[in-house]
């Protein structure tokens, strides 16, 4: 097929081959149309985003601290620990770390820390089948409360947590690396263990360092 060729001006307008031109009012209806669509989808997207970020910060799964300074034997000594008090996960009251009695287990942990990932879940077992026995808390360290709390929440865990997020109680027990954990005797002495702990692990070093006895 050739190519055609333009109009000769010549020709009566009803022979030029070319389409005659829509009216003015018509090239301006699909502008106006895609206009009103974006506005549309800005508007949805902008309710979208607010309703997302007008959402309040992730609640905290685990339970109160009120009991952490409480010892289940009345003659058990304060813990070998740092004179530094954190605060409870779930509020603003300050737990003095000094105040805590054994038999005692202390847990460090973050939501980015990977053997947290299995670690953590047996923490929580021990704490459901040691209760009245063992005192067993977590500490939420160099975390977000955001991202600790969905990691917990995600493993189910509700043990009582306090918050040591500038790292101070870690770095003051010469901490290296996470997963911690801090056995404490009824006489109050410590033991630092700094591997990941697992269900043989865990009751076995439970009953080392703090003489009682958890079955998981």
């Amino acid at each position: 097929m050739s190519p055609q060729s333009p109009p000769d001006p010549a020709d009566p307008p009803a022979r030029r081959p070319w389409p005659v031109p829509a009216p003015r009012r018509s090239l301006f209806r699909a502008p106006a149309s895609a206009s009103l669509a974006v506005a549309l989808a800005l508007l949805s997207a902008a309710c979208t985003g607010q309703a997302k970020s007008s959402g309040s910060a992730e609640p905290a799964p685990f339970a109160g601290c009120g009991a952490i300074t409480a010892s289940p034997s009345a003659a058990a000594r304060p813990a070998d620990l740092p004179g530094l008090s954190l605060p409870c996960f779930t509020g603003g009251e300050q737990v003095a770390l000094a105040g805590i009695r054994g038999p005692a287990v202390i847990n460090f942990w973050a939501s980015w820390c990977g053997p947290c990932r299995t670690e953590l879940p047996v923490m929580q077992r021990l704490a459901d089948r040691a209760e009245g026995r063992l005192t067993v808390l977590g500490i939420d360290t160099g975390d977000s409360r955001d991202a600790g709390a969905s990691f917990a929440a995600d493993k189910q865990v509700t043990m009582p947590t306090l918050v040591d997020a500038d790292r101070k109680l870690f770095n003051a027990l010469a901490g290296r690396a996470l997963p911690m954990t801090v056995f404490v005797d009824a006489q109050g002495r410590r033991f630092l263990y700094v591997l990941p702990l697992d269900e043989k692990t865990l009751p076995e070093q439970v009953r080392a360092h703090t003489g009682v006895t958890v079955t998981l």
